[in-house]
């Protein structure tokens, strides 16, 4: 009796000074007299995270609540103490100017037990150097052109699905149900055959059978962590420690899906050589060569099928998410201002008949104002709404006082989508108007209040394919079909608050009329 006394009152004793400890954790800021919302004891700064609020919306809240406070404010990301960027300067610093001492972004990485986190975007330090330096010529503008056609081909597919549902819904006895689409899907599924063709050079076919196994698969990618949601919050709360143990993130069966499918695809190539154009035949070419030439004159080792595998993932969760999502609300604003839409077509339907009656690389490209109707889309609505980073060592913040430090091994916080709707860089920042983007407007305007495939050496080095996978579908779309809003638009959207990016959270569903 006396022992499990004993023993209950160490349970309490070590229970009290873990809430002690972590209550003194969650004073961090406070005690330094640096702007900070007061946490939670679980949740940190992200209360109200998928119930009350969206991710988007918990990062504008608080820029809007500290902004002009100092050059950052204290954030917590849920108990550690992070810091939330909220002067300029400081960005330019972090992005590009010391960019060394910010280089990493801490999130979880597992190469050796998880292969296909050991991609691009998760990668810190010397590994990411390495591999940016590698696949850096993979994205030139030249080989992006070399895929266009094969994106031009199955744009050609997303209008013939399109017309097949607009048949459809002529049918149905609901008068509002007739001619309405839901963009979201059937975009994300269009999303999915591009980067099965551009970066597999498989066919998917998503776009007729919504349980194709590459989709499926795909979707599992982004909604079916390993460990459930608590599993997620340790990976993203204690990178380190779940790394050190050799705990995954992937579920074994979609990690063997991807594995699986690049040996065999690999194989089926070396077996039949034949010339292509996508990413795998670029990628296949890197690991072929024993020695790789960088920009900057340094050799490094070739790819290993390890290593392209997490690439090819990396390219899929890109591609899936980023396009389909700006192409979505691109429509979306479109059905919205009608005497927008109207001015693209006829920029488009211009551009079209002065090339030859034909989309290529080159006119897509020249289309201006269908560039400023991107770009004003991805203001409003950039799929990865905050850049993160990762503090290598103590920075005092230049101009500032001491207390404005950030130590090392901090998380940064920079909240682009804020930014971007921030009155003081874009009037009316809530409007959609492509105009903020002309050229006059755009010369004397800071580079760090528009940053959605960020800014600096760590910059999207997909941002070239993304842009010509994205203009030449709305640029297609709107040729051939008038978009429109419906009883079942959602008006103003309402954020997806499961999700780390910014979706719609019900859809987006709009009148689509033939041209």
């Amino acid at each position: 009796m006396w022992l499990s006394g004993i023993l209950v009152g160490l349970v309490v004793t070590l229970i009290s000074y873990l809430v002690l400890l972590m209550k003194r954790r969650l004073n961090y800021w406070h005690s330094r007299n640096v702007p900070c919302e007061r946490p939670s004891l679980l949740l940190g700064n992200f209360k109200g995270m998928r119930t009350k609020y969206s991710f988007p919306e918990i990062w504008m809240n608080y820029y809007k609540k500290f902004k002009g406070s100092g050059p950052f404010a204290g954030f917590f990301w849920f108990s550690h103490p992070a810091v939330f960027v909220l002067d300029l300067e400081l960005i330019k610093n972090i992005l590009t100017r010391d960019f060394n001492k910010f280089m990493d972004r801490g999130f979880f990485h597992n190469e050796q037990d998880d292969p296909l986190t050991g991609h691009l975007f998760f990668l810190d330090g010397l590994k990411w150097k390495s591999l940016r330096q590698k696949l850096t010529p993979t994205f030139s503008s030249g080989k992006i052109a070399k895929m266009f056609p094969m994106v031009k081909n199955l744009t050609g597919r997303l209008m013939e699905t399109m017309e097949e549902k607009l048949e459809d819904s002529e049918k149905q006895e609901d008068e509002n149900a007739k001619h309405v689409l839901e963009m979201k899907d059937l975009l994300a599924r269009f999303g999915t055959d591009v980067i099965g063709c551009c970066a597999f050079g498989i066919d998917c076919n998503s776009l007729s059978d919504p349980e194709a196994k590459f989709h499926i698969m795909g979707q599992r990618l982004f909604s079916e962590p390993r460990n459930g949601q608590l599993g997620n919050a340790l990976a993203f709360n204690f990178p380190e420690l779940v790394q050190k143990l050799h705990m995954k993130v992937i579920p074994d069966e979609i990690s063997e899906f991807f594995m699986d499918l690049v040996k065999k695809t690999i194989q089926s190539r070396e077996e039949n050589p034949t010339e292509r154009d996508d990413f795998l035949a670029l990628l296949m070419e890197l690991r072929e060569s024993k020695q790789i030439k960088t920009e900057d004159g340094e050799e490094t080792k070739s790819l290993t099928l390890e290593e392209i595998a997490a690439q090819i993932v990396l390219f899929f969760l890109a591609g899936y998410e980023t396009s389909s999502t700006t192409v979505g609300f691109a429509l979306y604003e479109l059905a919205r201002h009608q005497e927008i839409q109207n001015r693209l077509r006829q920029e488009v339907n211009e551009i079209w008949v002065k090339y030859g009656k034909d989309f290529t690389y080159e006119s897509v490209k020249d289309m201006t104002y269908l560039q400023q109707v991107i770009q004003e889309t991805l203001r409003l609505y950039i799929p990865v709404p905050v850049l993160n980073r990762k503090c290598l060592e103590d920075y005092p913040v230049p101009g500032h006082d001491e207390k404005y430090l950030i130590k090392k091994g901090m998380n940064v916080i920079i909240p682009v989508l804020a930014i971007q709707r921030d009155e003081e860089f874009f009037p009316q920042p809530e409007e959609f108007n492509p105009d903020n983007f002309e050229a006059s407007r755009c010369k004397d305007r800071e580079s760090v209040v528009y940053m959605p495939f960020g800014e600096g050496p760590r910059n999207c080095i997909g941002k070239r394919f993304g842009e010509m996978q994205t203009g030449l579908v709305l640029a297609t779309l709107i040729k051939k079909f008038k978009f429109s809003t419906c009883p079942q638009t959602q008006i103003p959207v309402i954020f997806n608050k499961e999700t780390y990016f910014l979706g719609a959270g019900h859809g987006i569903h709009l009148r689509v009329e033939k041209i």
